[in-house]
C-alpha cells in the first residue's frame, strides 16, 4: 500500500516541500529511509518505531519503505518524524487521503509519541503555503510562530496519538489564531541616550546613522563612550514593516533565537565576539546556517574593537554591505542568506588606544601604528559612510553633569520624521533608505546646489576620496537634509557629510 503526506526540510533559510512516500508491504520486517536523509532522519526510525508503541499504534509487520522526495535535495533535521509517521500509520489506519493532500505535517517526535518544536517551523510552513496547502499541523511550541504564516490553518497538537485521532475521527486540535500582536515583544527598557554625557558630534553622528540607516565607526580611546553609543542605536530605529520583519523572523527561526517572540517587530541588534570564525560570521557549517551577519539581518551588527577581528572576517563583510545578501557556496549545499545589515563599529586610534589624546601618552611606535591601520583595508573604509572621531572626555565634564543629554525619545521622533520622508519618496522604488541608492539613484533623489556640488569635488580632490566615498557623502547629505525636512541637499548638507569623512585617511 502506497501513502503519500507533505512534510518539509530546510535548505539555507528556505523551507522545501518533501513528498513523503511510504511503502509497507509483505517480506520480512525492515526499515528503510532513503531520499538523502542526513543522519538525525535516519536515527527517527528509532523514535518512530518506539512512538507507535507508546501510542497504541501497530507498527507494520513487513518490509516498510519511505522515500524522501525529490531525492536530489539532501534532508535535514528531525521535522520530517511526524509526516513519516503519520504516513506509516496511514498503512494501518484508515486515514482520509483528501486531507492528507492538503496538511503539512511538522514536528520531531519523542520516544513517548510526544511532539517537541523544530527550528525553523515558519520557513517550513510558508514552504507549504506556497504549494498550495492550506492546513498544517505543528507541535503546541511553533504554534504562536507558525501561524504568523498569512492564510494558513495552523493546529497544534501534543503528540501522534492526538494527530491520528484527528484525522481519522475528527477529534479536534488546538487551533492558532492570527493574533500574534499580543505575543509581540513586551516593551523593553531601552538604552537612554539622557545617559551619555558629552560627545555631541558623535551623538548627532548616531542620530544622522539611524535616520539614514547608514554604516558608522567610532574611533576613540578605551572609556570614551564609543561602545555606550553604540549599544543606545536600537533605541532609536523604527519598528520593522511587516514584510521586513517575517524576514528577521524567519532567520532566527532557523537559528532557534527566536526565545518564544511569534513576530521579531524590533531591529535585531547583533555583537559577536572578536574571535568568531569566518563561518560564524558569515555562514555555513552542515546543514548550512545562518551567520552573525544574516542574523542582523534588517538591523544592526555591531563589531566592538574592530582591528582585532581577523582579517578573512572582515573582508567577508565587503559583499553583504554592498549587496545586501551573502553567497555560501559548499562543497554539500550552497545557499544566498540576505544580510542587509546597518554596520556599527568601534576601534581605538592605535594599538595602546591613546593617540592623540592630551591626558595620556601614546607608546606606540609607527611600525605598530601601521600594521595596526593595516588591519582595515581601504575598500571595507570606503563601505563606511560615518567615521567619527570620538575623543576622550574631561572628568569634570562627566561628573559635574551639565546640561542634560537629549533623550532617545526625542531623537527618535527626528528619526522617524525622516525615515517618514524616505518612505514617500521611495515608494515606488526598490529601496526604503537613503543608504540602500546605488549611484545611478543618487543621481536621481539627490540634488544639491551648485556650490555644494563645488565644495564635494574639491574636497575629493583634496582628501583623495574614492568614487565610493563620493556617493556616500551625498547619500549621508541627503539624509541630513531629510532632518531638516529640506527638498534639496545645500551646501551645508554637504560640507556636514565631508566632515565624517576626514577620519578616512587618518583613521
Amino acid at each position: 500500500m502506497l501513502i503519500r503526506v507533505h512534510g518539509a526540510t530546510l535548505h539555507g533559510i528556505e523551507g522545501v516541500m518533501v513528498s513523503v512516500e511510504v511503502d509497507a508491504g509483505r517480506g520480512l520486517p525492515a526499515f528503510h529511509i532513503v531520499g538523502q536523509g542526513d543522519r538525525v532522519v535516519n536515527e527517527s526510525r528509532d523514535r518512530i518505531r518506539a512512538a507507535f508503541r507508546q501510542s497504541g499504534f501497530e507498527f507494520p509487520p513487513g518490509r516498510v519503505t519511505v522515500n524522501l522526495a525529490p531525492t536530489g535535495i539532501p534532508k535535514t533535521g528531525s521535522a520530517l518524524d511526524l509526516p513519516i509517521a503519520v504516513g506509516i500509520a496511514a498503512t494501518r489506519i484508515e486515514l482520509p487521503t483528501e486531507r492528507l493532500a492538503r496538511t503539512l505535517f511538522v514536528g520531531e517526535l519523542g520516544l513517548d509519541g510526544q511532539l517537541y518544536p523544530v527550528r525553523g517551523a515558519l520557513p517550513l510552513v510558508a514552504a507549504g503555503h506556497a504549494a498550495g496547502l492550506v492546513e498544517a499541523i505543528t507541535p503546541r511550541a511553533n504554534l504562536e510562530e507558525a501561524c504568523v504564516c498569512p492564510e494558513m490553518r495552523v493546529r497544534a497538537a501534543p503528540d501522534l496519538g492526538a494527530v491520528v485521532r484527528f484525522l481519522s475521527t475528527g477529534e479536534s486540535l488546538l487551533e492558532g489564531k492570527r493574533d500574534w500582536e499580543r505575543a509581540l515583544d513586551a516593551p523593553q527598557p531601552e538604552l537612554d541616550l539622557a545617559d551619555v554625557h558629552g560627545q555631541e558630534t558623535a551623538r548627532r553622528a548616531l542620530e544622522i546613522a539611524a535616520a539614514g540607516a547608514h554604516n558608522l565607526l567610532l574611533v576613540g580611546p578605551p572609556g570614551s563612550g564609543k561602545t555606550l553609543l553604540s549599544h543606545r542605536l536600537p533605541g532609536l530605529l523604527p519598528e520593522l514593516a511587516f514584510g521586513h520583519a517575517l524576514e528577521a523572523t524567519r532567520i532566527h527561526s532557523i537559528a532557534g533565537t527566536l526565545a518564544g517572540r511569534p513576530l521579531m517587530l524590533r531591529p535585531p541588534f547583533r555583537a559577536p565576539h572578536h574571535t568568531t570564525s569566518d563561518v560564524g560570521m558569515i555562514g555555513g557549517g552542515r546543514p548550512l546556517r545562518p551567520g552573525e551577519i544574516s542574523l542582523a539581518h534588517r538591523g544592526v551588527l555591531f563589531l566592538d574593537e574592530l582591528p582585532e577581528f581577523r582579517r578573512p572576517v572582515l573582508e567577508a563583510l565587503r559583499q553583504p554591505l554592498e549587496e545586501g545578501a551573502i553567497r555560501v557556496v559548499r562543497a554539500q549545499a550552497n545557499a544566498e542568506l540576505p544580510a542587509r545589515f546597518q554596520l556599527v563599529a568601534a576601534m581605538n586610534p592605535c594599538p595602546c588606544g591613546y593617540r592623540g589624546d592630551p591626558s595620556r601618552e601614546c607608546r606606540c611606535d609607527e611600525a605598530q601604528l601601521r600594521r595596526y591601520r593595516a588591519k582595515l583595508s581601504g575598500p571595507l573604509l570606503d563601505r563606511i559612510d560615518l567615521l567619527v572621531p570620538v575623543p576622550a572626555l574631561p572628568w569634570r565634564s562627566i561628573a559635574g553633569g551639565g546640561l542634560a543629554s537629549e533623550s532617545s525619545r526625542a531623537v527618535r521622533a527626528r528619526v522617524l520624521q525622516a525615515r517618514g520622508v524616505q518612505e514617500r519618496r521611495y515608494r515606488e522604488s526598490p529601496y526604503y533608505t537613503n543608504s540602500e541608492l546605488s549611484a545611478r539613484a543618487v543621481r536621481r533623489h539627490c540634488p544639491a546646489s551648485a556650490r555644494g556640488m563645488q565644495l564635494l569635488e574639491r574636497s575629493v580632490q583634496k582628501l583623495g576620496l574614492s568614487m565610493r566615498a563620493y556617493v556616500r557623502v551625498l547619500r549621508v547629505a541627503r539624509t541630513i537634509a531629510d532632518l531638516e525636512g529640506a527638498a534639496a541637499i545645500s551646501d551645508p548638507h554637504i560640507a556636514e557629510a565631508i566632515t565624517y569623512r576626514l577620519l578616512d585617511r587618518e583613521p
